[in-house]
């Protein structure tokens, strides 16, 4: 079992060990065939990152998830990054910001506890792999930075990808992605205008809305529609 886990955190994927406490069977969510209300209580615990204990059948278990960590990968080490990353951690994901533009990049602006790297957005994409617990955010404005990490991220199964900009920004940025091969049904993934309709004007502000939305999305929570 401890070899089933470790291959399941090399490769990602979340996973819930159940064990039945009166002898010890176990059983680990997905892979094998759990009865019904321990499967169910295991994608539970798995959504909310937090151990549980099932009373079934005269039997007690207890769900132990095994997440991968929670990512958020920014593109773009603008103002907005510099405010959304120190709140993300305090959230609990590890942050990584990624820009070529190595004056901007710099842990001067960025402190301690957040990830710089200073290549090209889709190269860096690639190497790090985003997996089910990562959140995509890009923030600079341009195309030759968003759309080739945003063009990696949709091919991922990141549970979100947000793009900062217009609806007009957005529309001339889909007819691009377009372009590159992406389908409606690709390109529908991202949220674009980034972040809830809270009407924030300043970078901080921006970072909370867009944070706001990550959590809504990683919670399964409804938000109300976009302006």
């Amino acid at each position: 079992m401890l070899s089933r886990l470790q291959a399941a955190r090399e490769a990602t994927r979340p996973v819930a060990l159940i064990t039945r406490l009166a002898d010890g069977t176990q059983w680990l969510h997905p892979d094998d065939t759990a009865p019904a209300p321990l499967a169910e209580a295991a994608d539970a615990a798995i959504r909310a990152d937090r151990a549980a204990h099932l009373a079934q059948d005269d039997a007690e278990f207890f769900i132990q998830p095994h997440n991968p960590p929670l990512r958020l990968l920014v593109v773009g080490a603008v103002h907005v990054a510099q405010a959304l990353a120190p709140m993300a951690r305090q959230m609990g994901f590890a942050v990584t910001v990624i820009d070529p533009r190595r004056a901007f990049a710099t842990e001067e602006r960025f402190g301690n506890g957040i990830t710089l790297v200073d290549e090209w957005p889709d190269d860096a994409m690639t190497q790090l792999k985003p997996d089910s617990r990562t959140a995509v955010v890009t923030l600079t404005h341009d195309p030759k930075l968003d759309d080739p990490a945003l063009e990696v991220a949709l091919k991922s199964p990141a549970f979100y990808v947000g793009a900062l900009g217009s609806r007009r920004t957005h529309a001339k940025r889909l007819e691009r992605l377009a372009e590159a091969g992406l389908t409606p049904a690709d390109t529908a993934r991202i949220a674009a205008p980034v972040g809830l309709s809270i009407g924030a004007v300043t970078a901080p502000e921006i970072a909370l809305s867009v944070l706001a939305e990550i959590v809504a999305r990683r919670r399964g929570a409804s938000v109300a529609d976009r302006p």
